[in-house]
């Protein structure tokens, strides 16, 4: 879907440029050239309001001359600097919850073409720990966020509620250091989100320099058996290839993610999260015609940056 609005902008602007460029190439010169004839007929210089009426421009032309400069920056925004998105589900909770609308960094990691999503200029890679935004590799018509694990090299134990990392080895292969637990703290034991009614574990997890929070149900398990298998790794460790990366959802126990489906490749990056600009409750609809969630109020403590 993401992919269609960005091809549908893109087509939209070109074609409103083509024709302001046609009309300013080509129809604007005979149109000045009618105004002069009619201007040494008469001898004498005829009005702006008196040329409009001689050679009139075209309301198709005339309105993509004002509507094209307003496209083109949107579409250098949308493409290359910030797009927004809306948060629609409970993956990410609690840093990021139903109804948080995010500005998402486009030129972080490199900038593609909006349509093919060919790279024209590599910036950066992710960092572990941060918040990325990312083609859905199984499907890329849809945009998914989650905070990556993983970086190449990586191993990734996740075991018992419990999250390892053993960093990459160096070239020669040695200096490989032990898994390390993943620091975590408990913050509270009854965190309960969206009038759910069972209470969730919440954790202050640092992930290299990032401090973030994660949520844990510890009445859920066994969920390993749907993992993604890698092959030569046990059920729950996976090893991440050059170029990709492992990405998960802060509510552990609620999230689709590098666990289940895989790897994100470095060509389905989007860019990272960086603001929450907007931040709607929601609540539950009772009637048939509206949404499951509606907006019911501004929750304007969450506005600012994205952990």
């Amino acid at each position: 879907m993401a992919n269609f609005y960005a091809m549908l902008l893109t087509i939209v602007t070109i074609v409103f440029g083509l024709i302001w460029l046609f009309d300013a190439q080509v129809l604007k010169p005979k149109r000045q050239q009618r105004i002069a004839d009619e201007e040494k007929r008469l001898q004498q210089e005829l009005t702006e309001e008196d040329g409009q009426r001689i050679a009139p421009q075209s309301g198709i032309a005339e309105f993509a001359q004002s509507v094209f400069p307003i496209l083109f920056v949107i579409l250098l925004l949308r493409s290359f600097v910030y797009e927004p998105f809306r948060i629609p589900s409970a993956s990410m909770m609690p840093t990021l919850l139903e109804g948080d609308f995010i500005l998402v960094e486009k030129f972080s990691y490199s900038l593609r073409d909006p349509i093919w999503r060919s790279e024209l200029l590599e910036i950066d890679r992710p960092e572990r720990g941060e918040v990325a935004v990312f083609k859905f590799p199984p499907d890329s018509q849809y945009d998914y966020i989650k905070r990556v694990v993983g970086l190449p090299g990586d191993r990734i134990i996740y075991r018992d509620k419990t999250l390892y990392i053993q960093p990459a080895c160096d070239a020669a292969g040695n200096d490989c250091p032990a898994p390390r637990v993943i620091e975590r703290t408990l913050v509270r034991s009854d965190a309960v989100y969206f009038n759910k009614s069972t209470p969730l574990e919440q954790y202050d997890e640092y992930l290299g320099e990032t401090k973030h929070s994660t949520l844990v149900d510890p009445t859920l398990g066994g969920s390993d058996r749907f993992y993604f298998k890698q092959q030569g790794t046990a059920r729950d460790e996976w090893i991440v290839p050059e170029g990709q990366y492992f990405v998960m959802g802060d509510n552990r126990d609620n999230s689709e993610d590098s666990r289940f489906w895989g790897f994100v490749p470095e060509e389905n990056l989007v860019g990272r999260a960086v603001f929450i600009w907007m931040s709607f409750e929601m609540d539950r609809s009772a009637s048939s015609w509206l949404p499951q969630w509606v907006p019911t109020g501004i929750r304007w403590e969450r506005l600012g940056g994205v952990e």
